[in-house]
């Protein structure tokens, strides 16, 4: 592997068997993501202490709660098939939930809330003990909607974060419903096979993969020598998937491949069948702050934490024996990913991965490459254009692939826009107050440009006098 992030292997792996040794745990499992490659993994430990088998990024662990943005996934490629609408109550696909014990409000419960940890659902499934021993949990949503009258608004919707594992097993049964397929099929099917995840799955794993998964431990009590874990019962949508450092490596890339990278580099937005890049940015856009210091913020399935003025994008995951994380900033590609098996800070470790990747890769001198030409038919619109009144001036320029209108050299001053239905014609990218309206050049009977309109204005263009 080469580039300047993967020069920085030796400072990660140290901070890897740090984490180790200082967390008192047998091992654990990382990587970090440049772009679309996974520039370095390792492995600290044991897989498997009692065998000596060692830890390593071809190891798999339960990744749990990361088994969120795969849901997420599923969801959103059925809403962008037209088969389901965000804004849907969930009760439109599982009727059962009109006779939960909160009839009256459930109709406030959408899909997009679920998605986004607002919902007010009660936390856990009827009958969880996560501290009992072993853990009591009833993974079929199924049985759960069996039970509708233990389930329950907590708070009303859209009025605060409450994190709900009930509700991504719900999300879970509406991916069977409507894609027409058990929720495992589902997810291998349409998100895993095609990006060729093939050491990740649900449990009871192909006999293979099984033989390659780390044990879990708990936590440390008063010694040094750790138990291991009890077993966890089902799990699917909200938690069950298992996946090891070099397949969520891909997964990290794909999520990366949505966003343009820093000005100048070579990295190119890439579509997939699997969710096209507009999507993805949805859903890694933060939809409300969760907390009083705006330090952090939930997205659709991902959240994001503000850090060292860094926002990154992540989810982590947690369950008996097992903790995990992976995050990315979408401004320099960079990611990283943590797998424990035991119990430890694993988003401090990821961040602080991903944190000297990003050092690594913006210290790296950019790639120079020949700006994209000019369209013929896009070089009579460009120029100055003003209001009647002259307050102010607008540059039309062709700018890194893209008609940008600029009204300064500010953050935030150079909006762009995609082309229309009609010649002349275009729309504001997203992003933008004007997001969405028509953005439209007239001409005079001889071609010459004259004027543009966009917004809730007309501006002249001005000519150089000759």
């Amino acid at each position: 592997m080469t580039g300047p992030v993967a020069g920085g292997a030796e400072q990660f792996e140290a901070k890897l068997g740090s984490f180790v040794r200082e967390k008192r745990l047998y091992g654990a499992a990382a990587g970090v993501v440049h772009g679309d490659e996974l520039v370095w993994s390792g492995g600290a430990g044991f897989a498997d202490l009692a065998s000596g088998r060692p830890s390593g990024p071809d190891v798999l662990y339960r990744i749990a709660s990361i088994t969120k943005t795969f849901t997420g996934t599923a969801i959103l490629q059925l809403r962008d098939a037209g088969k389901l609408d965000l804004d849907d109550p969930v009760v439109k696909w599982l009727p059962e939930l009109a006779d939960s014990a909160s009839p009256e409000k459930i109709g406030g419960v959408t899909i997009r809330r679920v998605l986004s940890h607002e919902s007010g659902l009660v936390s856990e499934p009827p009958g969880t003990d996560f501290m009992a021993l072993p853990p009591s949990y009833e993974g079929v949503a199924a049985r759960n909607l069996a039970r509708v009258g233990e389930i329950f608004l907590a708070v009303p919707p859209n009025t605060q974060l409450k994190y709900c594992n009930l509700g991504y097993q719900l999300l879970g049964e509406i991916v069977s419903r409507v894609g027409e397929m058990p929720y495992p099929q589902y997810v291998a099917q349409r998100i895993l096979t095609p990006l060729q995840m093939s050491s990740t799955g649900f449990q009871p794993l192909d006999p293979a993969l099984a033989g390659r998964c780390a044990v879990g431990y708990s936590g440390r009590a008063y010694s040094d020598e750790l138990s291991v874990a009890p077993s966890m019962p089902l799990v699917w949508a909200e938690g069950g998937l298992w996946s090891t450092v070099a397949d969520l490596g891909r997964w990290l890339s794909f999520q990366l491949a949505a966003h343009p990278g820093p000005v100048g580099s070579n990295s190119a937005v890439t579509d997939s069948p699997v969710l096209s890049a507009a999507t993805r940015r949805e859903m890694h856009k933060p939809r409300y702050l969760s907390d009083e210091e705006w330090s952090s913020a939930w997205g659709v399935s991902w959240y994001s934490v503000r850090k060292d003025a860094v926002t990154w994008v992540q989810h982590s995951g947690g369950l008996p024996g097992f903790v995990s994380n992976a995050c990315f900033d979408r401004a320099s590609r960079v990611g990283a990913i943590v797998l424990v098996n035991g119990e430890a800070d694993a988003p401090t470790l990821a961040m602080a991965l991903a944190a000297r990747a990003r050092e690594l890769a913006e210290a790296a001198p950019p790639p120079l490459a020949a700006p994209a030409p000019t369209p013929p038919d896009l070089r009579p619109l460009l120029g100055l254009y003003a209001p009647a009144d002259m307050s102010f001036l607008l540059r039309v320029e062709w700018r890194d692939g893209e008609l940008t209108l600029v009204a300064g050299d500010g953050p935030g001053e150079a909006m762009s826009a995609e082309r229309g239905t009609d010649a002349d014609s275009f729309v504001v990218a997203p992003g933008f107050r004007q997001s969405g309206e028509p953005l439209v050049f007239q001409r005079r009977a001889d071609g010459l440009v004259t004027s543009m309109r966009i917004g809730g204005g007309s501006l002249v263009r001005l000519d150089p006098v000759t």
